[in-house]
């Protein structure tokens, strides 16, 4: 059963923003993004090149990798560039007043 792991609060991010969060209880790090108004959440790590993609680009719901430039769709977890071609986990969201959660496990 999915366990719900509160990752941050919304004020803390602006419209077009992500970031990286270390939630207790989870293994390596999720990023967060705020795209018109709506939340995502991927894992952090590019599927290529290993690297943090929150020390990318985001434009618009894509967010590109800092070490080769592959892309990714934070919505769908689909990659969008090459050299990624393996899609990014993503994780069901849960909003609650100001308090944002992910839904993480089986």
């Amino acid at each position: 059963m999915a366990e719900k792991i509160f990752l941050c609060r919304k004020s803390e991010m602006g419209d077009g923003s992500m970031r990286q969060v270390c939630p207790r209880g989870i293994d390596g790090e999720l990023a967060v993004y705020r795209v018109n108004g709506s939340i995502y959440v991927t894992d952090d790590l590019c599927t290529h090149g290993m690297v943090a993609l929150t020390g990318g680009d985001l434009e618009g719901t894509t967010v590109y990798c800092p070490l080769h430039g592959g892309a990714f769709d934070v919505c769908t977890g689909k990659a969008t560039e090459k050299p990624c071609t393996t899609p990014l986990r993503t994780y069901e969201v849960v909003v609650e007043n100001d308090d944002i959660y992910c839904l993480y496990g089986e």
